[in-house]
C-alpha cells in the first residue's frame, strides 16, 4: 500500500472506506475517512484496494456517489447465467467487465460489493469467486423465501399482539402457534417444559418477567386463556373434545342404529312405574327404580340400569373412545362426557315418557334384607318420573297413597342397610358438596343423607352384588371391584374420639384403598362377599364392560372380550381413573377457594377434625355449612371435635393457599 490508496476496512464489523495516510510502525497503517477521523489497522483488516493512488479523504463522499448506480443485486444473477454455463471462477475485476463492460476503479468495487454480499449466486474462495449450482441457488432461494415468511408472520403476531393488549379484537392465525403453545407449555409446566424458548423470548421481548406466572398472565391478557383457566385439566392427557371422525360415528349411530343384537331377548317392562332419581342438573341419566308386586305379598325390585351397548360395537370407534376416555369427568364448570353428548343425553339415557332399552336386575329380598333371588334381562322400559333427590324426598315423606312403589323402594333399601351393617359394613359419613359455576357465579350446595339419596345409593350396591353374583356363578371376566378389610383401631381407642365428622374422619384413614381385578373377593366396607360396578354405563368405562360381557352370556354369546384382554383393560383403566379423579379434585379445590376468597368478609362455622401436624399446630378443618375440608394453623390449645368461628385472612386458589383467622373473645389468642 501506498499513501493515497482507496481501502475498504472493517472496524467493529462495519464495512468503511478510508484513504491511506502513513505507515505506523513496522505492520499498521494510518488511515483517513471521510470525516477526517484517524485509524490505525492492521493489513489483515484491510478487505479491498481500489486501482490508483492520487485520493484525499475528501474524495471519498464522490466516490460513494459514483458507485451508486452499479449496485443493484439483480445484476449478480445475469453474470451467474453467464458463468454457470462457461465455468470458472471470477474476480470484482472480471465481474466489472462482465455486468459493465468497463473496468473503472468504481465499477470494480462496486462488483467487489456485490459479490462479497452476495449469499446466493456465488461463493468466495480466496480472492475470487465460484458460481453455485442450480441446485444450490434453489435451495437457498427456498430458505431465503423461508425466512421471509418467517419474519412476516413474526412481525405481524406483535402487530397482532399490540393491538390485542390494547383491547382490541384478532384472530389468530396458525403461524402463532409456535409461540402461543409455548407460552402454555411454559405456564403449565415452568422450568420443565419442552422449548421454551419462543415463550422466553416473547415474555421479553414484552419486558414482563420470564416466568411461569407471567407466562400466564400474558396468556389471559391476550385473551387466549380465561383468568379461572383449569391449569390441572390443561397438565392432564383428557381429551376435552371429540374428533370430527368419533362426532361422525355418533351422528351415523343417531340416524341409523346397529341391528339390535338383544332383540328377541328383550323382557318388555314398560307396564312397571320407573323413578329415575338424580341431582337437577344431571343430564345422563343411568338409572331407574322400580317395583312390581308378586303373588303371595312379595315384592321384587327392579334397578334399571341404561343400556349404551344397544348402540355400539364392541371395538367400534365408540367403544374405543369411551375406553380411551374410561370415565366422564364432572367439573365444577360442566362435564367432560365418555360418550357424546347426543348418545350420551338422548338413546343412551333413560329419558322419561319415551321407550328405553336397559338392563334390568330383578331382585326379591328375604325379611331380612338378603338376596333371597334375581334374575337379570336386557329390557325395554318407560320411565315415568324424572324426579330430583328433593322431588323423592318429598315423596316418600308424604306417604303418597297413589305413589305405594317409591316408599316399598325405600324401606327395602332402609332393610338392606340394615342386613349388610349385621354382616360388618363400614359406613363413613362426612358432608360432602357439589360445586357449579354458572357464568361469574359460585354455587356450593351441601349434600344431605337424604332419604331419597341413601335409597339410590343402596340400591345401586345391590344392583353391584347381584351382577357380581352372576358373573362368579357363570365364570365371567368382570372387573370385580374388592376392598381388603381394614386394620381398625380399638373400639376403646375410637370411643374416645367425638362422635360424628370427627370419628368418621379417622376411620376413613384406616380404609384401603379398593381394588379391581377379574378375581371375585369381599369388599369389607360394603360388606359383601363379591361385587363389581355396573350402575353408570354411560360415564364409566369399567361399568361398559360388565355390560357387555353380561348381555352376551345372557344371550348364550362368547363374551366379547377374553381374560387376557380384560386383563390388559382393567390394568389400563386404572392410572386414567386416577388421573380424572386428580383433576376432579384439583378444581374443586380451585373453585372451592375462589368461593373463599371472594366472601372474605363472611363468618364460617368451623371444626377441628385432625391435626395434619400437631407439632406445628396445623390442624384440618371442616366449614359445616359448606362441607369443605381445609388446614388451619392455631395459635392456641384445642381439641379435636371442638367448633369455633372463622373468617378467611388470604385466600389464593391459583397457588393453592388459604389462610383463616379465628374469631374469638379478647380473652382468647386468635389462631391463624
Amino acid at each position: 500500500m501506498e499513501k493515497g490508496n482507496l481501502v475498504e476496512f472493517r472496524i467493529h464489523g462495519e464495512r468503511r472506506l478510508a484513504v491511506v495516510d502513513r505507515p505506523e510502525g513496522k505492520k499498521h497503517w494510518i488511515l483517513v475517512d471521510d470525516q477526517g477521523n484517524s485509524h490505525t489497522v492492521h493489513p489483515r483488516q484491510i478487505t479491498y484496494e481500489v486501482s490508483g493512488t492520487a485520493y484525499r479523504a475528501a474524495d471519498i463522499p464522490a466516490f460513494y456517489e459514483e458507485l451508486q448506480p452499479y449496485l443493484d443485486p439483480s445484476s449478480l444473477e445475469v453474470a451467474w447465467e453467464i458463468l454457470i454455463e462457461e465455468g470458472g471462477t471470477v474476480d470484482p475485476k472480471g465481474m466489472a467487465l462482465l455486468l459493465f463492460s468497463e473496468e473503472s476503479p468504481p465499477q470494480c468495487y462496486a462488483s467487489h460489493l456485490l459479490l462479497s454480499n452476495d449469499k446466493l449466486y456465488f461463493k468466495q474462495k480466496g480472492d475470487r469467486y465460484e458460481p453455485r449450482s442450480p441446485g444450490q441457488v434453489a435451495e437457498i432461494k427456498h430458505q431465503q423465501e423461508v425466512e421471509q415468511q418467517r419474519e412476516q408472520e413474526t412481525q405481524e403476531f406483535w402487530r397482532r399482539v399490540q393491538q390485542r393488549l390494547a383491547g382490541e379484537p384478532v384472530e389468530w392465525q396458525g403461524s402463532d402457534r409456535t409461540r402461543l403453545d409455548a407460552l402454555e407449555r411454559f405456564a403449565l409446566f415452568g422450568e420443565e417444559a419442552s422449548h421454551t424458548g419462543p415463550a422466553l423470548e416473547t415474555l421479553a421481548t414484552l419486558d414482563r418477567p420470564q416466568t411461569p406466572t407471567a407466562s400466564f398472565e400474558l396468556l389471559v391478557d391476550l385473551g387466549i386463556w380465561s383468568l379461572h383457566e383449569n391449569l390441572s385439566l390443561r397438565r392432564s392427557q383428557i381429551p376435552s373434545q371429540f374428533s370430527t371422525k368419533v362426532l361422525d360415528v355418533a351422528q351415523h349411530s343417531l340416524q341409523s342404529p346397529l341391528p339390535d343384537r338383544d332383540r328377541d331377548y328383550r323382557l318388555d317392562l314398560t307396564h312397571l312405574k320407573v323413578y329415575t332419581i338424580d341431582d337437577e342438573s344431571t343430564r345422563e341419566i343411568d338409572d331407574g327404580l322400580s317395583l312390581e308386586f308378586l303373588e303371595g305379598g312379595k315384592q321384587r325390585i327392579w334397578i334399571h340400569i341404561a343400556d349404551p351397548t344397544r348402540l355400539i360395537e364392541p371395538g367400534g370407534e365408540l367403544d374405543l373412545e369411551a375406553r380411551r376416555r374410561t370415565t366422564s369427568v364432572y367439573l365444577p364448570t360442566g362435564m367432560i362426557p365418555m360418550f357424546p353428548s347426543e348418545l350420551a343425553t338422548g338413546p343412551m339415557s333413560l329419558v322419561q315418557g319415551q321407550i328405553c332399552c336397559a338392563l334390568s336386575f330383578g331382585v326379591v329380598l328375604d325379611e331380612n334384607g338378603s338376596v333371597e333371588d334375581y334374575t337379570i334381562h336386557a329390557s325395554t322400559i318407560k320411565p315415568t318420573y324424572r324426579l330430583t333427590y328433593d322431588d323423592a324426598d318429598e315423596m316418600i315423606h308424604m306417604g303418597i297413597q297413589a305413589e305405594p312403589e317409591i316408599e316399598a323402594l325405600a324401606l327395602w333399601a332402609k332393610r338392606r342397610k340394615e342386613w349388610r351393617d349385621s354382616q360388618g359394613a363400614i359406613s363413613i359419613y362426612l358432608p360432602e358438596s357439589m360445586i357449579k359455576v354458572e357464568g361469574d357465579e359460585i354455587i356450593i350446595k351441601l349434600l344431605d343423607d337424604s332419604p331419597s339419596r341413601q335409597m339410590v345409593a343402596e340400591m345401586m350396591i345391590l344392583t353391584g352384588e347381584v351382577a357380581a353374583r352372576y358373573g362368579k356363578e357363570n365364570n365371567l371376566a368382570l372387573p370385580y371391584r374388592s376392598q381388603p378389610q381394614p386394620e381398625l383401631p380399638p373400639e376403646e381407642e375410637l370411643i374416645l374420639l367425638p362422635a360424628g365428622a370427627v370419628r368418621a374422619c379417622a376411620l376413613r384413614r384406616y380404609m384401603p384403598r379398593s381394588e379391581v381385578s377379574l378375581t371375585p373377593a369381599r369388599h369389607a366396607s360394603l360388606a359383601l362377599d363379591t361385587y363389581t360396578q355396573v350402575t353408570s354405563p354411560i360415564r364409566r368405562y369399567s361399568d361398559l364392560l360388565a355390560h357387555f360381557q353380561i348381555k352376551a352370556h345372557l344371550r348364550g354369546d362368547e363374551p366379547p372380550f377374553s381374560v387376557d384382554q380384560m386383563q390388559e383393560m382393567v390394568m389400563s383403566l386404572g392410572p386414567a381413573v386416577k388421573e380424572a379423579s386428580k383433576v376432579e379434585r384439583e378444581t374443586n379445590r380451585y373453585w372451592s377457594l375462589e368461593y373463599l376468597r371472594r366472601r372474605a368478609d363472611e363468618v364460617w362455622e368451623a371444626i377441628l377434625l385432625r391435626w395434619l401436624r400437631e407439632d406445628s399446630n396445623l390442624g384440618l378443618v371442616m366449614l359445616e355449612e359448606l362441607g369443605l375440608e381445609l388446614p388451619m394453623r392455631f395459635n392456641r390449645d384445642v381439641a379435636l371435635g371442638d367448633r369455633f368461628e372463622v373468617k378467611v385472612t388470604h385466600s389464593d386458589p391459583r397457588q393453592d393457599v388459604i389462610q383463616f383467622q379465628e374469631i374469638v373473645s379478647q380473652a382468647t389468642e386468635p389462631a391463624v
